[in-house]
């Protein structure tokens, strides 16, 4: 098939494969690199938004707790505020009023909570499951789907490591009657010492940063093939003028020679191999000329 093409067909034809080439493995790459990057920056927001929440648990644990705490057995009311994780996640609640973070989430996720607001949804369940059955785990990133799009998550095993946990969470007899009043004697009870009972998940949106990589290798890629198109047409015009047309000239010069007509003549002034060929073309066409006369003494 290609023997039939024409010299610039064929020409074009290895550009095109060329082209596809370079196309696949620098879009490749460039998509490897940009999702890496995307990946980067979710991650940088989940860890600075879980170092915040973090932050807010040990402010709440050391200095509000503290001042707190004798009254839960006084006030008739269980007071939330003495508990981290409540005060975590109302901090965040607070922050998503803002409409740059509406759609970021923070829950201490937990198979059997004290405030139902905390407990673990399907997916949430899997991976404190995950937890407990590896110790050693301690944190799992990954993407989750939700009504607000694909979402980035961290999740890191809640442990109880300290005995003062267990006041609220070992019997109801041992609780406060506070508690006992704002959420009853059935949830929130049982837990153990060192038992992994949750997992502290944040959740970022994914889907802008990584629409974003994807227009950008597709504009890199539209970049690409507009410079590849440039190119292809010098280049098609730089070998037309260089090659194409001086070989042409010369197939015509060899066609009016071959039928005799020896005042038919093809010049190259370039150094280069057509002007080469041109120089042997014209040798051998002396030389046809010096052997014709030779033969036409001979007679």
């Amino acid at each position: 098939m290609l023997k039939n093409l024409k010299l610039s067909q064929k020409f074009n034809i290895l550009l095109l494969a060329v082209f596809l080439g370079a196309v696949i493995l620098s879009g490749s790459a460039f998509s490897a690199l940009l999702n890496h990057n995307a990946e980067r920056e979710v991650t940088a927001k989940a860890n600075l938004l879980l170092q915040t929440m973090l932050s807010v648990r040990q402010y709440t644990l050391t200095q509000v707790n503290p001042e707190l705490a004798p009254r839960l057995e006084t006030e008739e009311q269980f007071l939330p505020q003495t508990a981290p994780g409540y005060s975590a996640r109302e901090v965040m609640e607070d922050l998503r009023k803002n409409a740059d973070y509406s759609d970021f989430f923070y829950k201490e996720a937990t198979l059997n909570p004290t405030n139902l607001r905390d407990k673990a949804d399907p997916f949430e369940s899997q991976l404190v499951e995950k937890f407990r059955q590896e110790a050693k785990l301690k944190e799992l990133t990954g993407y989750r789907t939700s009504p607000a799009g694909d979402l980035f998550y961290i999740a890191r095993p809640i442990k109880i490591e300290k005995e003062s946990c267990l006041r609220c969470h070992s019997t109801p007899e041992a609780a406060p009657k506070s508690q006992l009043v704002s959420y009853g004697r059935e949830n929130g009870f049982g837990w153990k010492l060192n038992e992994i009972v949750g997992a502290q998940i944040i959740s970022v949106p994914a889907s802008g940063i990584i629409n974003n990589a994807g227009r950008a290798i597709l504009l890199f890629i539209g970049i690409l093939a507009i410079a590849f198109a440039l190119a292809m047409l010098v280049i098609n015009w730089l070998l037309r003028q260089t090659v194409i047309r001086p070989l042409n000239k010369m197939a015509k010069a060899a066609n009016e020679v071959s039928m005799g007509n020896m005042d038919a003549s093809f010049e190259q002034t370039s150094d280069d191999e057509i002007g080469n060929l041109s120089e042997a073309f014209n040798r051998m066409k002396t030389s046809l000329i010096m052997a014709m006369k030779m033969l036409g003494r001979g007679e």
